[in-house]
């Protein structure tokens, strides 16, 4: 078992607007969290379509499918255009979580390591700071550093008669 940043995408669902605050220190304006929120939520709840219609559909080609079948978002290249949130047949890319701009969360290494502003100001609880260990149902872990707490989609093959 390690420490991570756990965030709790099922609570952030019901929140709403974001208010937790983010200490990056390179610009005053970075919004780390909705960035962790769009890398969770690409990760555990995009479909993963055989034919990527939100990838098609942007004009700019800021959307890419990766070899691993999760989609990444080139933010230099996005125009806010929505085009990829029309074009994904389950309404995955939500257009509140489209950032115009850059933003990165570097998880606070060497500040506030034991509590981050994040999760010091998130008025619901949503973003934590846990011992996490692979074991848990619900969580989902994404990297050393974050893990998620959410019901991922799930893929079911389904059994055909032949």
């Amino acid at each position: 078992m390690s420490k991570r940043l756990v965030i709790n995408l099922d609570v952030c669902r019901d929140c709403g607007e974001c208010t937790a605050e983010c200490s990056y220190p390179y610009h005053p304006d970075n919004d780390g969290v909705s960035y962790l929120r769009e890398v969770a939520a690409q990760e555990l709840i995009c479909r993963q379509c055989e034919v990527r219609s939100c990838v098609e559909a942007c004009p700019n080609e800021a959307l890419e499918a990766r070899e691993d079948g999760t989609i990444r978002r080139y933010n230099m290249r996005c125009t806010g255009c929505l085009s990829c949130s029309l074009g994904c047949p389950f309404g995955v890319i939500i257009p509140a979580a489209l950032q115009f701009k850059d933003s990165r969360c570097d998880f606070c290494v060497g500040r506030q390591q034991d509590n981050p502003l994040c999760a010091q100001t998130c008025p619901h609880g949503a973003i934590t700071v846990e011992e996490v260990s692979e074991e848990e149902a619900d969580l989902h872990i994404l990297s050393d550093k974050l893990a998620v707490r959410a019901r991922a989609w799930q893929k079911l093959e389904s059994a055909r008669e032949t």
